[in-house]
């Protein structure tokens, strides 16, 4: 197989600003490579200090066993829980009284919990499932819209060392039966239905179609969300507020091996079923507090949202488990970006005075099409760092968001990992580390990451490969549920010792890693396996592109070709001389190889609810083939019926 070819050129380069870099954890380049060579190093010696600043129930006897790779054991005979290092360990001090949670419904209600109420509603929620025959070990599903609910069901779960595994609301019935069954689920937290776009999204219905004819779950705990009508089954279903209301609010936590399994995720395979991420508890939640704390920078006095679905791992880490660890304040928020209108997110950081705002690519992208005026209304004064999750960010959406959303004086961190990782991987520490547009720079502690060829041999500046991890790392995920033979054949057979993360990349001259995307997402062309990333960044970088995806179309001569939908800015009309103006475009950003042969324009792209780009959909589209999977997490509908029709 050749090596994936890395064509996109890219120099600006930005250093951490003065006035930020003055307090930060980390104040300068010196103190990060000394910090993150002393981790390398010395692994354990470094690990188990951090470990060490959590509220161990039961200290460990030893950091790290490796001895069995790829089954890494951290921190093993320490007893720890994660719901206690999320809110009872803040009781003892200041942070009783702090503000936990600012919640925003998408039809403007709001709601706010300090963290010893957090602590209250987390303890009757714990003792409602224990109620109802739940306990540890036991696999919990949870169906929920952003509600504080959400955040109180995982980590009552966590409380009694039953293992959750959340669902994101807009997967299908099918889907959600799929996650149950393959967990052996053996109860359902969802709510009557959730606000989305103005709409009820019907959640418990969704949740008794999945439920029809499947045996196992024997409680369906139903928040009150929407007050939309539900069907009932007595035996089976509970209201939320009418269990947890009559229960204690004292529940001991469950004292929990470092290695016993914290949750469940599903993350889709590119082929067959969806596979179970099982993630423990003593490392995922040394790697998510230490990660939080240093990438965000976080203070007492920040107000910090991350803008994604506890649903997915993102909402995991960095929603509940990562700054609930540090003590954070933070907002949630239920609803679509564009509702009631297009400055929402704005009008939000303003309201709440968000200090810090980490939200995925595919949104910013959003934000740029939809115009600046729509974030320029309001005060965004109170921002002082930037950051990005969930794919590759183009260069020129990293620019708009640096300029138009952080007026130019806030850092951004854009950071790589994966459900896999638990953790952030790869990104810059704020105070110390420079930053170039598009490009996750360096490596987090810990985290000995390099690229590499077919072979595993390490390649050289500037080469592209593929993206791998030498080393194990706390947050690091043990096992596929109920699939052990698939979890080594997946992450850990194509090297020896080392994780494949599944995405191409490369590192430039000065050790910075650029991520290239999937190597599933790969173009081969004439016999160069090119980046869609690579080649979607040169179109976006064009002034008339807001938004662009490239899938690859079947080609006689070249095998493949690059078919490229592309979204156009405000006020630009969508013509053939445009198009090949584009074409040009590419052809002359990163050379006439990536010179698309088709660009199809569309004032949508298909997406899931979360924002991520559905390029399966694309490549059906692009090759003329009857759509097939399932489109049940698609935001649009209508999308599909007009790309249908969209010629060059």
């Amino acid at each position: 197989m050749q090596e994936i070819e890395s064509v996109l050129k890219e120099n600006r380069r930005f250093e951490p600003p003065a006035e930020f870099q003055s307090k930060a954890r980390v104040q300068s380049f010196a103190e990060y490579e000394r910090l993150y060579r002393r981790s390398i190093e010395d692994p354990e010696a470094f690990w188990g200090e951090v470990a060490r600043e959590l509220p161990w129930m039961r200290p460990f006897d030893r950091v790290l066993d490796w001895s069995g790779a790829p089954v890494a054991r951290w921190f093993e005979g320490g007893e720890i829980n994660a719901s206690a290092v999320c809110l009872d360990q803040h009781l003892e001090t200041e942070r009783r009284t702090k503000t936990a949670i600012l919640w925003e419904g998408e039809p403007g209600d709001r709601r706010s919990y300090t963290y010893e109420e957090a602590h209250v509603e987390v303890c009757r929620l714990a003792n409602a499932l224990k109620a109802r025959g739940i306990g540890r070990g036991d696999r919990v599903a949870l169906y929920m819209p952003m509600v504080p609910e959400l955040t109180f069901a995982v980590l009552a779960c966590a409380r009694i060392g039953a293992i959750h595994s959340v669902v994101f609301g807009g997967f299908s019935a099918q889907s959600l039966r799929d996650r149950i069954e393959d967990g052996s689920c053996s109860a359902v937290i969802t709510a009557d239905g959730g606000w989305r776009r103005g709409k009820v999204l019907p959640l418990k219905a969704v949740v008794d179609e999945a439920l029809d004819g499947l045996g196992g779950v024997h409680t369906v705990l139903v928040v009150r969300r929407c007050e939309n009508e539900v069907a009932w089954q007595p035996e089976r279903d509970v209201w939320y507020h009418e269990l947890v209301a009559s229960q204690s609010s004292d529940c001991p936590p469950e004292p929990m091996g470092s290695e016993d399994t914290l949750f469940l995720l599903y993350t889709s395979g590119s082929t067959g079923k969806p596979k179970g991420i099982r993630h423990t508890t003593g490392g995922y939640l040394v790697g998510t507090y230490l990660t939080a704390r240093y990438v965000f920078d976080l203070r007492e006095e920040d107000v910090y949202w991350c803008t994604a679905d506890v649903g997915w791992i993102t909402g995991h880490s960095y929603i509940v488990y990562g700054p609930m660890a540090n003590g954070a304040t933070q907002v949630l928020y239920e609803g679509a970006p564009n509702q009631p209108h297009p400055g929402r997110f704005w009008e939000i950081v303003e309201r709440y005075g968000v200090s810090i705002l980490y939200t995925a690519p595919t949104a910013i992208r959003a934000f740029m099409r939809w115009g600046d005026e729509h974030v320029e209304k309001f005060d965004r004064s109170s921002l002082r760092l930037l950051g990005t999750v969930g794919e590759p960010i183009n260069p020129e959406a990293w620019m708009w968001y640096r300029e138009v959303v952080g007026g130019g004086r806030c850092p951004i961190v854009d950071t790589w990992w994966q459900t896999e990782t638990g953790a952030i991987m790869i990104t810059p520490q704020p105070g110390a580390v420079a930053t170039k547009p598009g490009s996750c720079t360096l490596p987090f502690f810990g985290v000995d990451a390099l690229v590499v060829d077919e072979e595993g041999n390490e390649k050289g500046p500037n080469e592209g490969g593929y993206l791998a991890v030498r080393k194990p790392w706390p947050s690091m995920l043990r096992g596929i549920w109920g699939d052990d033979e698939r979890f080594v054949e997946t992450y850990w057979s194509k090297w020896p010792g080392m994780y494949f993360a599944g995405d191409g990349a490369r590192r430039d001259e000065d050790g910075y890693f650029w991520i290239m995307g999937r190597v599933d997402d790969v173009l081969n062309v004439s016999g160069h396996r090119l980046s869609t990333m690579e080649i979607e960044s040169a179109l976006v970088s064009h002034p008339s592109v807001v938004e662009a995806a490239v899938v690859a179309r079947p080609d006689e001569l070249t095998g493949e070709a690059v078919c490229a939908f592309v979204t156009i800015a405000p006020g630009v009309t969508a013509e053939e001389a445009l198009g090949d103006r584009l074409k040009e475009h590419v052809a002359a950003e990163i050379g006439k190889l990536a010179r698309p042969a088709q660009i199809r324009f569309t004032d949508a792209l298909p997406k899931t609810r979360s924002g991520k780009i559905m390029r399966r959909l694309l490549r059906d589209i692009a090759a003329d083939r009857e759509i097939v999977g399932d489109t049940t997490t698609l935001e649009d509908f209508s999308v599909l019926a007009r790309l249908r029709g969209n010629e060059d």
